[in-house]
């Protein structure tokens, strides 16, 4: 299928920035095959042998790569608003890990149909996420055409028989989803207080056999720092490191609590870092030191976490908090300028996720994913900065279509491949049967 954006203005790379230019784009099956740059008052040549089957009027619209949440745990979205203002470890093994223990494969399936409902709506057309359940979020995203990189999380001491089985669960539903090119696979260690040191070398040489990456939670609260460092030794940044986390193409996850030793390791190994700061803010964490990261050269990506801690799901909403929360906390408002937020939302997610030649940026070659904002909103008025109206004053609603992979999912607010309101009868007769319910009315 041929569609042609028209007209509309475009967050286009220009060497190492990001410029907003009126543009054409021209998709032809899955990818972006052209992109005129009308800024200039040039003419419009189509490609040759292009054909519209679709055109998009851009007038009044402006139209972005997708945003990649890189870090998620989409199964969580019906434990939203559930486990609240409580602290880290009281959230996790108090109140999530008991629900997580009753929790069906189906609940985890329409978990991920919400999540991914809230994704599409505000913008994002790819996101990493750890989950317990196979088959459950990769069926969604197969069904939705969300593009996604799936971890199942892993737990385990040693080479013991529930760390090992699922392991193979993981590797059996990477096999499973071969023929879906919207999905790809990492091993998940969960964490260093649920994945001892020699669980975590045994994922890590799994992952070097199998040629995946890693995807793990690390230094996300002062008690794990203090758990880790009492029966190692070490941070949880050296335990990873010392075990092998790594030596693959590793995504960490929060990095809140690091210091100096903990970032040179990182950078001087590659990781990508996702900071999450709504979730971190919310079970009182503290804040990553995300401008220190880049300084020392580590690729900083952008994640909202799961819903039962941030409670939301909305990368617009995280992208404010990046730009404004380390102005806050630097005492500098040049702290991670708003063209640096973006990027952190999009391209630097693609690097993480090993996509920068797929998606990430608009560019002839890539993946057609795109979304694109209806410029007719009180919130983009006037259209002044609109780089910085993404970071500043966008709040995802504006999003009016989202291209995924070359397939349109939401034209008008109007998702194609979901039925919401099956979708949001199905999460709420979870939360009842649980007795989650809260509500008192």
């Amino acid at each position: 299928m041929g569609i042609l954006i028209q007209n509309t203005l475009a967050v286009l790379p220009e060497g190492k920035k990001d410029r907003v230019k009126k543009a054409n784009i021209y998709i032809e099956g899955d990818s972006i095959i052209a992109i005129d740059d009308l800024s200039k008052g040039s003419e419009p040549k189509a490609p040759e042998g292009f054909k519209a089957d679709k055109v998009i009027d851009g007038k009044d619209k402006l139209t972005i790569p997708g945003l990649i949440n890189c870090h998620t745990h989409s199964y969580m979205a019906f434990m939203r608003n559930v486990a609240d203002d409580l602290s880290f470890m009281d959230w996790l093994f108090g109140t999530i890990d008991p629900i997580e223990q009753k929790m069906t494969d189906e609940d985890a399936y329409w978990g991920a149909m919400l999540a991914i409902t809230e994704m599409m709506k505000s913008g994002t057309t790819c996101f990493n996420d750890m989950q317990m359940n196979i088959h459950q979020t990769t069926r969604a995203v197969k069904e939705t055409g969300m593009r996604a990189v799936i971890g199942r999380g892993l737990v385990g001491s040693g080479d013991d028989e529930g760390g090992r089985m699922r392991i193979n669960q993981a590797l059996e539903e990477k096999e499973a989803f071969a023929d879906c090119d919207r999905l790809t696979f990492r091993l998940a260690p969960h964490a260093p207080y649920t994945c001892d040191s020699a669980y975590m070398r045994i994922v890590a040489d799994e992952a070097d056999k199998y040629d995946m990456g890693i995807h793990v939670h690390l230094s996300e609260s002062l008690s794990e720092i203090e758990q880790i460092r009492e029966k190692y030794g070490c941070s949880p940044i050296v335990m990873a490191d010392k075990n092998g986390l790594f030596d693959r193409p590793c995504i960490a996850a929060h990095c809140v609590q690091v210091d100096d030793d903990d970032i040179e390791i990182m950078a001087r190994k590659g990781v990508s870092v996702v900071t999450n700061p709504a979730s971190n803010m919310k079970l009182g964490n503290g804040f990553a030191p995300i401008q220190k990261m880049l300084d020392a050269g580590i690729n900083v990506c952008l994640g909202t976490d799961g819903a039962a801690s941030n409670n939301s799901l909305n990368m617009f909403h995280e992208l404010s908090l990046l730009t404004l929360i380390h102005k806050g906390t630097g005492k500098t408002p040049q702290c991670i300028s708003a063209e640096e937020g973006f990027k952190i939302a999009t391209i630097n997610g693609a690097k993480a996720l090993s996509m920068e030649d797929k998606t990430g940026s608009l560019e002839a070659g890539k993946k057609a994913d795109i979304a694109i904002l209806d410029l007719k909103n009180p919130s983009l008025q006037p259209k002044n900065n609109l780089l910085a109206g993404l970071c500043y004053s966008a709040n995802g609603s504006e999003v009016d279509t989202l291209i995924i992979n070359g397939q349109i999912t939401m034209e008008g607010r109007k998702l194609l491949t979901i039925d919401e309101e099956l979708v949001y009868n199905k999460v709420n007769a979870i939360i009842e049967r649980m007795g989650l319910d809260k509500k008192e009315y």
